[in-house]
């Protein structure tokens, strides 16, 4: 079964791609079950899981007042600018997964600062090795070095923001049973597997966020 647990829909601010697009994009890569981390919402992620034939995970990625924490498995939407530990307890009590993205990526804004990332690395159950965005390799060697010094799991994600990405990473695991607790035990025995993204990926990503601003800048009007 191939499992992509970061993705986004257009309920994130720098993207553009409907959930229908996102179920369909999907099918096509031949991912069996995909977690949809939409920025601060979880809106795409239950519209997606409306439409879809297959498993999808509620998750999100919450932009902490140090840097981004993804929750997988949640019920409730997390609040942006919280602390990094007040972050995870919020994850943690709704009996999620506590997941790092892009733990060193020195291109974009969101990875957690080095002082969150230690103090919350202990509590984390996943660590992105392989981010499809993430691009420069010396990042990506960092992440693996880090995943070989924690309890971890590391993992493969397309961090899709665009119809051509999904599939570019994802992990190969056995099929499990959607709960958080066997997603870990099929994730031990998985296999890390993608490539890097082209890096016009970001340049479509910035034009979306700026299109989405001026937008609502006019309706506002």
């Amino acid at each position: 079964m191939r499992v992509d647990l970061h993705l986004h829909t257009m309920y994130s601010g720098d993207c553009a791609t409907h959930p229908k697009i996102v179920v369909e994009r999907c099918k096509a890569a031949g991912l069996g079950c995909i977690a949809v981390t939409d920025h601060n919402s979880i809106r795409g992620a239950l519209h997606v899981r409306e439409l879809a034939d297959f498993p999808v995970i509620v998750g999100e990625e919450v932009m902490s007042n140090s840097g981004e924490i993804i929750g997988l498995f949640l019920e409730e939407e997390i609040p942006r600018g919280l602390s990094p530990e007040e972050t995870v307890k919020r994850i943690k009590a709704q009996g999620g997964l506590v997941h790092i993205p892009h733990p060193f990526d020195r291109i974009r804004r969101g990875p957690l600062s080095a002082a969150a990332l230690k103090q919350v690395l202990p509590q984390a159950d996943l660590l992105e090795v392989l981010n499809s965005r993430t691009l420069l390799p010396g990042d990506l060697m960092r992440c693996t070095a880090l995943s070989q010094r924690s309890n971890a799991i590391p993992i493969a994600v397309s961090d899709s923001h665009t119809p051509g990405e999904f599939g570019a990473s994802y992990m190969d695991i056995d099929p499990f049973d959607l709960s958080p607790s066997s997603l870990l035990e099929a994730l031990k025995q998985g296999q890390v597997v993608g490539r890097r993204s082209s890096p016009l990926v970001h340049l479509t990503t910035a034009y979306v966020k700026l299109s989405k601003k001026f937008a609502s800048s006019k309706a506002q009007r």
